[in-house]
C-alpha cells in the first residue's frame, strides 16, 4: 500500500468495532455509581471513545503516521481492559457483561494488529 494513501476510517472494521465498544461502554456507564461519575466512570468513557478517535485521526495521515495512531489505540484498548477489571472487582459490572466486552476488545486488538501489519 502506498504511504501516501489515505484511509476512509468509516469503512475500517477496526474503527467500526471501536465505535461499537465505545457505545457498549456508554450503555453500561449509565448504571455506574454516582460517586464514581467523575473518577473511574469518566476515565473509562474517555478511554473507550479515544480508541476509535485515534483511528479516525490517524487515517488522514501517511501510513507511517497512521501506524503511530494505531499503536495509541491499541494501548488504549489495554488501558480499557484494565479499567474494566477494576470495575468488575468493585462489583459495578456483572461477569457476563465483562466477558462480552473483553472478547470484543481482544477481537479489536487482533484486528488492529493484522490491519497494521498490512500497512508495512
Amino acid at each position: 500500500m502506498s504511504s501516501n494513501k489515505r484511509h476512509n476510517y468509516t469503512n475500517l472494521k477496526i474503527w467500526q468495532l471501536g465505535i461499537e465498544i465505545a457505545n457498549n461502554i456508554a450503555d453500561i456507564l449509565i448504571n455506574f455509581p454516582k460517586y464514581e461519575r467523575y473518577d473511574l466512570s469518566s476515565q473509562i468513557g474517555r478511554c473507550s471513545v479515544s480508541i476509535p478517535s485515534n483511528i479516525a485521526e490517524g487515517s488522514s495521515r501517511t501510513d507511517k503516521s497512521f501506524s503511530h495512531f494505531l499503536d495509541i489505540s491499541l494501548g488504549l484498548s489495554f488501558e480499557l481492559i484494565t479499567q474494566l477489571i477494576v470495575k468488575k472487582h468493585r462489583k459495578y459490572m456483572i461477569e457476563t457483561t465483562f466477558l462480552k466486552l473483553e472478547l470484543k476488545i481482544e477481537d479489536f486488538q487482533r484486528m488492529k494488529m493484522s490491519f497494521q501489519n498490512g500497512l508495512d
